[in-house]
């Protein structure tokens, strides 16, 4: 679909090594012209890693953003240089301590597409072993979290867990593996 939308001007109001905020001013399909306001953020990876017993391995963490704590797949931002891929090898090993032998892409979640631009990038991981390496970032208190992949989908549906690439990811995960 052709952009509705004509760019008259663009100006960053705010940056940082995470976000940027951006308002244009555009010329709208009905012919008004006024402000639009969009953020963007920095591309993750996700992954979620399962066991040969179809365990997942989720991290909690308190999120300051919400103001309480959020169990998730492991994930964080893509580096410069870096490939999805190699974001979530990383990712995988400095927050869980984990290394997984096959890699599956599970697509790109977008959240909130109306006004953020922050493509995450999605990973089923299997062949887990333990590696040395976990160090999560100055600031993360993460808690490892393993259970069955059937009670974290139960966990979905129960609003449980709510992060939104991870509820994707376990049920498309689910999906793939014919458990659902």
């Amino acid at each position: 679909m052709k952009n509705p939308f004509q760019l008259i001007a663009s100006r960053v109001i705010y940056q940082n090594e995470y976000v940027t905020l951006h308002e244009d001013q555009v010329l709208r399909p009905n012919g008004a012209t006024g402000p639009f306001s969009w953020l963007e953020m920095k591309a993750g990876a996700i992954v979620l890693a399962l066991s040969d017993q179809q365990e997942v391995y989720l991290v909690r963490e308190y999120k300051y953003a919400i103001g309480r704590a959020s169990l998730e797949a492991v994930g964080g931002g893509i580096d410069a240089g870096e490939t999805p891929l190699n974001a979530a090898q990383r990712e995988l090993k400095e927050e869980a301590g984990l290394a997984a032998k096959e890699w599956t892409e599970m697509g790109v979640f977008q959240s909130f597409t109306t006004l953020v631009n922050s493509p995450n990038y999605l990973f089923l991981a299997r062949g887990i072993s333990d590696v040395d390496g976990h160090h999560p970032e100055d600031g993360e208190v993460l808690e490892l979290v393993k259970m069955p992949l059937s009670d974290a989908v139960e966990m979905v549906m129960r609003n449980e867990i709510s992060h939104g690439p991870t509820c994707c990811l376990l049920l498309k995960a689910e999906r793939l593996l014919g458990t659902a």
